[in-house]
């Protein structure tokens, strides 16, 4: 038996050893590329040799700046050969070398050429070349033929100019826009490929505005779309528009067409709609029976991959709506015994998230005999099947615990163990019973465990969960052994982990102490450090055993939280300058500087789905902050709330630029001025803006920081700066005028002259409104954050705006009065409607969440009528934005 073993072997090195590839260094490529100035070439040595180049360049091999160039004009010589399996050699080496924009035009000629050659292939590959490699002013010198290549009656033409636009609309967008006629009647093309990539271009283009997006749907679910491809495109995009549009799901506009979908010839066509349809948002059970049906009888199907998609699609929607699953149980149960393990998988993974407990320990035992023979990926969908049954069926606790314990002992990554030990956790927490078993599984674990992060998890897990069980001792041995045996994270992870033990259990408090006076002579200074700490908190405890409030206080500082945010902490001891004043650790400020990513959900309370202001980028503000917390005038107006986008306040092409940003603060405002000198022969001094405040009656000017020097094309700031009532929305328009000293410069010399010239220039008005108060932020899900803000602080009130044009620029006006972020695309009016509702969210100044619901009518006279509800933390804050509205 042993003899083909090592036959096979000898040929797999045989093949090994004669492998084109094997042994190709980058010098001897590079000196065989001289190949290409031969006068006389050999196309078949030329292609080995580019050959051997592209699979240096895809190996990672970088070449230098000097190499990349002398092998760029080498090629460059090939254009001669009429050869044409070295030609598209050609464009594979001159597309994967990206010639700088000097050298480009070396080979556009030869390309230009081919791409009017009568040589469909030359065509094609020349236009893929080109725009891989050209800028933006050689673009729109090609810009004709791309046009034409678009609606080529050659296929892999059209396809090559349509793949190009969509790579090009990144760098050149303004370029590509202009082809949109021409795009649009490539989407009409018999030929299949064509048609896919006209579609997904046209969406490209149109992808920023919604109701663009909206018309090119409704315009192509009516028409003949006959390409699978585009058709699946086309479903894709037929079901963003409907999450888009946040209907109710009996008033899905397009669903009829995702249903009509489902009896195309084309399988990828069905299949591409049965999964938009399970992956709407709030789909009934209705809407869900034909595509379940669909996805059912390709379980059945005799094509693998038929299979796969349909199971794992079915096992998504089992997560949340199991019962519309259960009819398929009867053939995802013939499945568990399919070749393709991935198949079974997810068939039993499916049929534990359906099945009933009877069910339960036949399944388990299915799933054991082929763990080991699947992907990580697929052994954590088996493990999140099991926590959710094991929640569901809580009495089964003791098999799927042991499946899981049995399992964590395997070889697998990161994310499959993570998987596990999360499960065994949420088990231990929300099964009473599973907790001592749930336990020892994880100290098991961890005597093998290679991952450090796990470590320290389930440590810090032990140290809060060990304590309140029958008999904590047993697992003082397993903490221990990783204080010996582990890297110096996990060993002051063990640390802490006995130092809860020894506050919790009188009983080991001494056995404790003997073990952390050890950790004393630990080689890592942090694990030292927190034995010192901990043996000194629980030896105070210890020495005043009667007095309840030590004791206490010992458990409140190893179990209790920090109560200041660490962000906070780590920016407060960033700041702090080393002096004879000690570090007051109550000086940081306790609030949260900005709303978290993910809120945690609290006990009995939805989460509000609030998350960071969207206003501007993190890098802007942390830079707006920087700058104005330098200026000492500036200092002590506290947390900067929100800083607008730049409002330009002189045209364009004028002697000097402009522009202002608005700093808001509690109690202040600031007006940063943003100023160029576009003249190059004068160098300003002493720049300030004079602002005359005489229409904004609340402000009132307290400092002003000028610019000293503003050279030519070198941009500058000045501040003013005014104050305001304290959490007051105060409004007011500030006239401003330009005021500094022009100095003449010398052009030869480029030295100003001595004396200088008062002079002026007037700037257009600054405008502080209310929505300057109120901060763009998104909410996950309006209908739970709406819920979880209560109705206690809700404000409701109708309004008459009017006559409007129409209904969606009312509801635009309102969107800009209030300025807050439109959520879940209730920004968009349906067209011809004559009701629509507005959902907004932000922060408003204060930090004070908002939410608001507009509704809209207009009646045949075009008056729209509105009705506003506000929710908010603050009562306040609800009359404010009332008052904005009445304003």
């Amino acid at each position: 038996m042993a003899q083909p073993l090592v036959k096979k072997d000898d040929d797999r090195d045989d093949e090994e050893e004669y492998s084109p590839f094997l042994g190709i260094e980058k010098g001897s490529v590079l000196q065989e590329a001289r190949v290409f100035n031969d006068p006389q070439l050999d196309a078949r040595r030329c292609s080995q040799v580019i050959t051997k180049l592209l699979y240096l360049l895809n190996q990672g091999e970088t070449f230098t700046k000097i190499e990349a160039t002398e092998v760029f004009f080498s090629v460059t010589k090939l254009f001669q050969s009429k050869d044409s399996g070295l030609r598209r050699m050609v464009y594979l080496i001159i597309k994967e070398l990206s010639p700088s924009a000097d050298e480009v035009i070396i080979v556009t000629s030869s390309l230009m050429k081919d791409m009017n050659s009568k040589t469909d292939m030359y065509r094609a590959n020349a236009i893929r070349v080109l725009s891989r490699i050209i800028d933006g002013t050689l673009l729109t010198q090609i810009e004709r033929y791309l046009k034409q290549a678009i609606v080529d009656k050659n296929s892999v033409v059209a396809s090559a100019a349509l793949v190009s636009g969509v790579h090009l609309l990144e760098t050149n967008p303004d370029i590509v826009k202009r082809w949109s006629n021409e795009v649009q009647e490539a989407v009409q093309s018999r030929a299949a490929l064509v048609q896919f990539h006209a579609l997904a271009l046209l969406h490209q283009i149109r992808q920023n505005d919604r109701l663009a997006v909206s018309k090119l749907v409704t315009s192509l679910t009516r028409g003949n779309v006959r390409s699978p491809l585009a058709q699946c495109l086309l479903i894709r995009y037929t079901s963003q528009v409907i999450r888009e549009s946040g209907t109710q799901t009996g008033e899905r506009p397009f669903f009829d067409f995702l249903e009509a979908s489902l009896r195309q010839k084309a399988e990828m066509v069905i299949f591409e709609a049965a999964r938009a349809i399970t992956e709407l948002n709030g789909v009934t059970s209705r809407e869900l029976t034909p595509a379940i049906t669909v996805l059912q009888l390709f379980l059945s199907s005799s094509k693998p991959v038929l299979r796969f998609a349909a199971v794992r699609t079915l096992n998504k929607v089992a997560m949340a709506h199991p019962l519309a699953v259960t009819n398929c149980n009867i053939d995802m149960e013939s499945l568990i015994s399919d070749q393709n393990r991935s198949i079974a998988t997810l068939a039993i993974t499916t049929l534990l998230k359906t099945g009933n407990e009877s069910s339960v320990d036949r399944l388990m035992k299915q799933i054991t005999n082929f763990m080991s023979d699947i992907s990580d990926e697929f052994k954590i969908v088996v493990v999140e099947a099991i926590r959710s049954l094991c929640l569901k069926f809580p009495l089964k606790y003791r098999s799927l615990m042991s499946f899981l314990s049995n399992i964590l002992r395997e070889e697998g990554g990161f994310d499959f163990k993570k998987a596990i030990v999360d499960s065994i956790v949420l088990l231990i927490r929300d099964i009473p019973d599973a907790k001592e078993s749930g336990l020892l599984h994880l100290c098991e674990f961890i005597e093998d465990c290679e991952f450090t992060y796990l470590s320290t998890q389930i440590l810090h897990f032990i140290g809060n969960e060990g304590p309140k069980t029958s008999d904590p001792s047993k697992y003082i041995r397993y903490i221990y052994n990783r204080v010996i045996l582990e890297n110096a994270t996990v060993r002051a992870a063990a640390v802490s982990t006995l130092a809860k033990f020894g506050a919790l259990v009188g009983s080991l408090k001494p056995r404790i102490l003997i073990l952390l006076r050890r950790c004393l002579y630990d080689i890592d200074d942090e694990v030292r450090d927190r034995a010192t700490l901990y043996l000194d908190t629980l030896a105070s405890g210890e020495s005043e055993a009667t007095n309840d409030q030590t004791d206490e206080d010992v458990k409140g500082f190893l179990f209790g939280s920090l109560g200041i945010p660490l962000n906070n902490l780590e920016t407060s001891l960033q700041k702090y300058e080393v002096s004879k004043e000690p570090f007051d650790i109550a000086s940081v400020p306790k609030e949260v500087k900005s709303q978290p990513l993910v809120e945690k959900k609290a006990a009995g309370k939805k989460p509000t789905g609030l998350g960071p202001p969207a206003s501007k980028p993190t890098s802007a503000v942390d830079a707006y902050e920087r700058l104005l917390s330098s200026i000492p005038e500036f200092s002590s107006f506290g947390k900067l709330f929100k800083s607008s986008a730049p409002v330009e306040l002189t045209e364009a092409e004028t002697e000097y630029s402009v522009n202002v940003v608005k700093h808001v603060y509690d109690g202040h405002v600031v007006l940063q001025y943003n100023c160029t000198n576009t003249i190059p022969e004068q160098l300003l001094e002493n720049v300030t803006v004079l602002v005359d405040a005489s229409e904004a009656e609340e402000f009132s000017e307290v400092a002003v920081w000028p610019l000293k020097s503003l050279p030519y094309d070198s941009p500058g700031q000045t501040f003013v700066a005014f104050e305001k009532p304290e959490g007051a929305v105060s409004a007011g328009k500030f006239s401003n005028l330009l005021k500094f000293i022009v100095k003449e410069v010398d052009p030869s010399t480029g030295e100003a002259e001595e004396e200088g010239v008062e002079d002026e220039y007037q700037l257009e008005e600054v405008e502080i409104v209310a929505a300057d108060y109120m901060l763009k932020v998104p909410v996950s899900n309006f209908r739970n954050a709406w819920e979880a803000m209560g109705d206690e602080n809700e404000r409701v009130d109708e309004y008459g705006l009017g006559p409007r044009d129409s209904l969606s620029e009312a509801v635009s006006a309102v969107i800009n009065v209030l300025g807050m972020h439109p959520c879940e695309g209730s920004e968009v009016v349906p067209n011809n409607s004559r009701s629509h509702t507005c959902l907004l969210s932000g922060v408003f100044i204060g930090n004070a969440k908002v939410l608001v619901r507009l509704a809209f009518g207009i009646d045949a006279s075009k008056h729209v009528a509105m009705k506003l509800a506000v929710r908010s933390d603050d009562p306040s804050v609800s009359e404010a934005i009332h008052d904005i509205v009445n304003g």
